[in-house]
C-alpha cells in the first residue's frame, strides 16, 4: 500500500477563549490506497476532503489515529519525502511562479532535489511537457500567456517530473470549462497508464470522480459514508 489512514481524527478548536468549540474535520477515517490506484474522494464543501488531502500529504498531523506512507510513518522531516509525493491544485497559478518561464516552473521540483545538470533539467522539462500534450516551445513561455487548460497541463507536468509514486489532485478540474475538464480527466487516466502513480483524486463532482477513479469514497461531515468500486 502506498498510503494508509487508520481511524484518523483531526480536531480543530475555534471561538474565543471563553467559548471554545471543538470541531472534527475528520472523524475515525480509515482508507487504503494501493500502488498505481486512483482513489476518488468526493463530498460537499466542508465534508473534510481538504483536511484529508493535507493529512495524506503529511501537511497536517492527525489528532488521533495513524498514517503510513509506503508502509512507514511519515518522517519527522518532510524534506525526506521530497519528490515522492506531489499535488495538482484547483488553480494552477498557485503552483506556477509568474516570473519564471514554463520550462523553469516544470523543472523546479527536480531542481530542488539537486544533482541534475541544467541542460538535463531543460530536457526533462520538455519531455514532461510533451507527456501532457504541450510542445517544447511552451517551455519558453510565461504562465500568463497560456489558457487555463494549458496551465493545468503545465501543473501536471510539474507534479510528475520527479516521477512521484503518489499524487493528490485537489479539485484539479473544477475551475475549467466542461470541454477542457474532459481533456484533463482523459489526460490523467492516460498518464497513470504511462507513468504508474497512485492518486487521491478529490472533487465535489461525483461524475468526474467516477470517470477517473478505480474506487470512490464519499465523505460527509468528516466521515466516510460510502465506498464504491468502479464499474
Amino acid at each position: 500500500m502506498i498510503l494508509e489512514l487508520d481511524e484518523v481524527t483531526v480536531t480543530f478548536t475555534s471561538g474565543p477563549p471563553w467559548r471554545r468549540r471543538r470541531v472534527d474535520a475528520m472523524r475515525d477515517v480509515s482508507l487504503q490506497l494501493a500502488d498505481g490506484e486512483i482513489l476518488g474522494l468526493v463530498g460537499e464543501s466542508g465534508s473534510g476532503k481538504t483536511t484529508t488531502s493535507m493529512v495524506a500529504l503529511g501537511l497536517r498531523a492527525p489528532t488521533s489515529g495513524t498514517v503510513r506512507f509506503e508502509g512507514r510513518p511519515f518522517p519527522k522531516r518532510r524534506r525526506d519525502l521530497a519528490g515522492r509525493m506531489q499535488a495538482v491544485l484547483q488553480h494552477p497559478q498557485w503552483s506556477l511562479n509568474p516570473r519564471m518561464r514554463v520550462g523553469q516552473c516544470v523543472a523546479e521540483p527536480l531542481a530542488v532535489l539537486g544533482g541534475t545538470p541544467r541542460a538535463e533539467l531543460a530536457r526533462r522539462a520538455e519531455e514532461s511537457l510533451d507527456q501532457v500534450g504541450l510542445e517544447a516551445s511552451f517551455a519558453r513561455r510565461y504562465p500568463h500567456e497560456l489558457s487555463g487548460g494549458q496551465r493545468q497541463r503545465v501543473s501536471i507536468a510539474r507534479a510528475l517530473i520527479t516521477r512521484p509514486p503518489f499524487v493528490v489532485f485537489d479539485e484539479a478540474v473544477s475551475a475549467l470549462d466542461v470541454s477542457v475538464q474532459a481533456q484533463i480527466l482523459n489526460l490523467v487516466k492516460d498518464l497513470r497508464a504511462e507513468i504508474p502513480f497512485a492518486a487521491l483524486f478529490i472533487s465535489h463532482d461525483l461524475a468526474a470522480v467516477k470517470y477517473t477513479a478505480d474506487r470512490t469514497v464519499v465523505m460527509r461531515h468528516g466521515q466516510i459514508v460510502q465506498t464504491e468500486e468502479a464499474m
